[in-house]
């Protein structure tokens, strides 16, 4: 006999103790008479108890099926509430979602963007987590996570949100003191500044329209593992380095840095949504997904940034 409850039983059972009848019981749970017939019969035999008595006009619970029966039917209402309440929430969006963002992009587009989702969505909460490692979806308990950066194969369901172009920095002062590099093999010859969150931390890829790839291992004073906390040395002509586009914005419009190599590209391009695998997302992850596609679609300036028109 299996360790758990025959709860489908149970719930046949609490059904026919209201109705007294397994006719009426079989039309309201659209099953035939003698599959009722039949789990009440399992029952039985599991409990060692008759539940009922079977006359051709009457169906009366015995002691034991009166003592069973409270209980049974505080069960299948249980249950009933249970499932309700989930399929409220599969059709409505509403609860928790968790979610991994890099510090710098959730600073300065995520949080901004979060009053608005909260009035179209006010029975969905956010857990953010502001951190530029690339975390275990599954094992961290996140429903989602926002990467910017070429992902690497794995079962990660992934989501193109909007491009995130990734560029070669250096101040004019780097550059008038040390040179402007016109290939990336002469990036060996120079100062590199390292983030240590990049999928291949170790290495720059460039990449010609023509096909040529170049891959670069950057040696330098300073690896950081935020984007933002780079800028200060990269600006100050400590060395060159590689930065999103949306952290060196500011400094490239006020001519801080420049970008180097602009016929060459790096890999990434591109701020992702990625959950874990599986079947239908809940409502409220699926929400705030669209939302962030949505919202996240614009051009991404400092203007608009949480911009609710």
């Amino acid at each position: 006999m299996s360790n758990l409850p025959d709860l489908e039983g149970l719930a046949i059972f609490a059904r026919v103790a209201e109705l007294r009848s397994f006719a009426r019981t079989a039309a309201e749970l659209k099953m035939s008479k003698a599959t009722v017939s039949k789990a009440i019969s399992r029952v039985e035999a599991r409990l060692g108890a008759r539940l009922f008595n079977r006359t051709s006009r009457r169906l009366a619970l015995t002691d034991a099926g009166q003592q069973l029966a409270a209980r049974a039917q505080a069960m299948l209402a249980e249950g009933e509430a249970a499932e309700s309440e989930a399929l409220s929430q599969s059709l409505s969006p509403r609860g928790l979602v968790r979610v991994a963002v890099p510090m710098s992009f959730g600073v300065s587009f995520i949080a901004p963007l979060l009053p608005e989702f909260f009035r179209l969505y006010p029975d969905v909460s956010i857990d953010l987590h502001l951190i530029d490692a690339l975390v275990e979806l599954i094992g961290g308990g996140f429903d989602g996570a926002i990467r910017i950066a070429a992902l690497p194969d794995s079962s990660l369901l992934a989501r193109r949100l909007c491009p995130m172009q990734l560029h070669l920095l250096a101040s004019p002062a780097y550059l008038k003191a040390k040179g402007r590099p016109k290939h990336p093999s002469q990036l060996t010859e120079h100062v590199g500044l390292g983030y240590s969150y990049q999928l291949t931390q170790d290495t720059w890829r460039f990449q010609k329209a023509s096909g040529e790839v170049v891959a670069v291992r950057p040696s330098g004073p300073l690896r950081v593992n935020n984007g933002d906390a780079m800028l200060p040395s990269l600006i100050a002509g400590v060395g060159l380095g590689v930065l999103p586009e949306f952290i060196a914005r500011e400094a490239l419009a006020a001519k801080k840095l420049e970008i180097l190599l602009p016929d060459w590209t790096l890999p990434g391009g591109a701020v992702n949504w990625v959950t874990p695998p599986g079947g239908p997302k809940p409502k409220r992850v699926e929400a705030l997904a669209d939302f962030l596609a949505q919202r996240l679609a614009r051009p991404q300036t400092k203007r608009n940034r949480g911009e609710t028109k």
